[in-house]
């Protein structure tokens, strides 16, 4: 029971320090000071430096011998990269979706799709936040809806990373009601069981999105 207990104590540290990294609340090459943390989080030094040696395993944190703990964060070209990935994977989702799509996954989808467009009209002053947030439950859904749970974790994954990102694109509002308009779309395709029209509107989807960022090459 106290291994498990410290599993999941290490487990909560390092998810808790990986969403502020990618947040933004830690810059690139802030240092990460483990007694802060600790202090911070109620915890002691040692679950805070091992989740910062995990972190290290996925490139987020550079860990320099007797000096520190430094946030090496997502680049431009990381963001780049998940992007051009994601282009084709949203798409196969979007595929199999067609196939596996819920009657209740559907509803939730169209429930959300009319919230972001309320939200838009009524809320201008926030719409990067409550957008960005209906974006990813709109993606969060199809993932489900794809009944892969390999491909569910990996795109979830990526959403994460570049959370920052997201939302920096969808709070311009153009790109908000265009998003909203190729969400539609994709579900559109999905009901009627077009898995080929739906995998094009998802990879366009993503395309995009990284044109609204300039990560086009």
């Amino acid at each position: 029971m106290m291994e498990y207990q410290d599993q999941s104590l290490r487990g909560r540290v390092f998810q808790r320090l990986r969403e502020d990294i990618l947040n933004g609340k830690y810059k690139e090459n802030d240092e990460l000071r483990e007694i802060s943390i600790g202090d911070e989080l109620g915890v002691s030094r040692t679950p805070v430096r091992e989740a910062l040696r995990q972190l290290e395993l996925e490139g987020l944190v550079r860990i320099v011998p007797n000096k520190g703990a430094y946030v090496t964060g997502i680049t431009r070209k990381d963001v780049a990269d998940i992007f051009k990935i994601r282009s084709m994977l949203e798409g196969l989702c979007a595929r199999w979706a067609t196939e596996h799509i819920t009657d209740e996954q559907i509803e939730e989808l169209e429930e959300m799709l009319l919230l972001s467009e309320f939200r838009l009209k009524k809320e201008q002053s926030s719409v990067a936040e409550h957008v960005s947030e209906l974006d990813g439950r709109f993606h969060r859904v199809l993932y489900e809806a794809s009944d892969s749970r390999i491909l569910e974790h990996v795109l979830t994954d990526f959403h994460k990373y570049v959370k920052l990102a997201r939302k920096t694109s969808v709070g311009e509002e153009h790109r908000a009601e265009k998003s909203i308009q190729e969400h539609r779309a994709i579900l559109e395709a999905i009901k009627q069981k077009d898995a080929d029209k739906a995998e094009e509107l998802a990879n366009q989807h993503i395309k995009n999105v990284m044109q609204n960022l300039h990560l086009e090459e």
